[in-house]
């Protein structure tokens, strides 16, 4: 099932994305589906008729993981961390589908970088990796952008990756899906960036789960970002940015400088 979260020229609201007859169409629900029963609100619009907006705006908190894939870590002249390397953005670094990424003011290099993200449905805590599935809603695309001139100038990452628009997620959320060896990528402009497959992934989901949830508390609507396979590559203002995962979609930002 693909929960999306829509407008189209009133306020937002969820629906469920389906194929009628060829064409892609959104059926309305009422309420927000982390914490009421799915229901049909009468509204049908087609896809291309709305505008997509962020699946999910956390209440809480972005968990992202570093260095999980051993090709990208090495790209970046790191070591892969003995345990994993944790770190957050708050949830004004997110935006949706079509919105514009912002470079920083004090960054002239601006890097993406594709990842799966996880929704994360009910609060958990010290969650065991064999029932890391019943926590999660689903999962979506996600693009975690990085100020890669401050994280080369300072040890700890908040300017470099918790700036406003830094984590653009979407198109919806997925909740039928294997996590496990997942096509994903990333292109600027049509240029193939990274091409690779969650399969490389150096901590599953389920692990990357049950070792948050022993730091911090997971809530509804929070977000795990997963980490990002190699070929990251910087972007200017003026480019797109598509992050594509397989059995999701895609994911497409523009890049501006203000």
């Amino acid at each position: 099932m693909r929960i999306a979260r829509f407008t189209t020229g009133d306020d937002p609201m969820y629906g469920i994305v389906q194929e009628n007859d060829g064409q892609d169409m959104v059926y309305g629900i009422t309420g927000d589906p982390l914490y009421t029963e799915i229901r049909p609100n009468g509204t049908i619009v087609p896809l291309d008729d709305v505008r997509l907006l962020a699946p999910v705006i956390p209440r809480s908190k972005v968990v992202c993981v570093g260095r999980n894939y051993a090709a990208h870590a090495a790209e970046l002249g790191n070591e892969v961390p003995d345990q994993a390397l944790f770190f957050l953005k708050p949830n004004t670094t997110v935006v949706g589908p079509g919105d514009p990424v912002t470079i920083p003011s004090y960054s002239q290099e601006l890097s993406l970088e594709a990842e799966l993200a996880v929704v994360i449905k009910t609060m958990a805590k010290d969650v065991a990796a064999d029932d890391a599935a019943d926590v999660i809603l689903g999962y979506t695309c996600a693009n975690d952008l990085t100020a890669r001139d401050s994280q080369r100038a300072e040890d700890q990452w908040f300017r470099a990756k918790a700036f406003d628009t830094s984590c653009p997620i979407g198109p919806w959320i997925e909740t039928d899906l294997d996590p496990a060896s997942l096509a994903i990528s990333s292109s600027v402009d049509g240029e193939v960036a990274q091409d690779g497959t969650t399969a490389d992934m150096i901590r599953s989901v389920a692990d990357l789960i049950a070792e948050i949830s022993t730091v911090v508390t997971l809530l509804p609507g929070d977000i795990v970002l997963t980490g990002t396979p190699a070929g990251v590559r910087t972007v200017d203002s003026g480019s797109s940015i598509d992050i594509t995962i397989e059995g999701i979609g895609t994911l497409t930002n523009p890049v501006v400088r203000r």
